[in-house]
């Protein structure tokens, strides 16, 4: 049962995650590009272009943590494990507990900065976009991290177990 619930939470965050990270990599792309030509061939520059850019990057980070979890491709120092190797699944399960801390950090201090932006009413510089919308990133990659983080452990739980079982 708690598999197939974690089956289409994974189905969900990977929807969301592989088309927010599209379109705004596509919106980056197509602002520069534009920039780019305006600049050198008109010799008029798009003001709004590198701001785009700069908020793009910022989501695609965060909504990327999220996704990164998934493909186990999070920076870990694994050093101790090639030395001890019976330590592997220990220091797993610690890293990811570690990566849960920041998660929670993430939707505490997260939810509290967009709840400051949204009691100060503040806006981007040029294109005016309300800056609750990038401080809600926070939390909300918080919780998108903490869905994978439960999910990476309940797959490497169930894996580690079955040689146990077996055996």
């Amino acid at each position: 049962m708690f598999s197939k619930i974690l089956g289409v939470i994974d189905k969900i965050l990977s929807f969301i995650e592989e088309w927010v990270l599209f379109f705004a990599t596509m919106a980056a792309l197509l602002s520069l590009f534009a920039a780019v030509i305006l600049r050198y061939g008109f010799n008029y520059s798009l003001a709004w272009s590198e701001e785009l850019v700069r908020e793009v990057i910022i989501v695609t980070t965060f909504i990327g943590c999220s996704a990164a979890v998934k493909a186990r491709s999070m920076i870990k120092i694994d050093a101790l494990i090639q030395l001890v190797p019976k330590l592997k699944i220990p220091l797993f399960f610690f890293s990811n507990l570690v990566a849960m801390v920041f998660a929670v950090m993430m939707i505490y201090y997260g939810w509290n900065m967009a709840a400051l932006q949204v009691a100060t009413h503040q806006k981007t510089i040029i294109m005016e976009i309300p800056l609750v919308y990038l401080y809600a990133i926070l939390p909300t990659m918080g919780v998108m991290m903490m869905l994978r983080l439960i999910q990476v452990m309940y797959e490497d739980f169930v894996e580690w177990r079955k040689p146990a079982e077996n055996a």
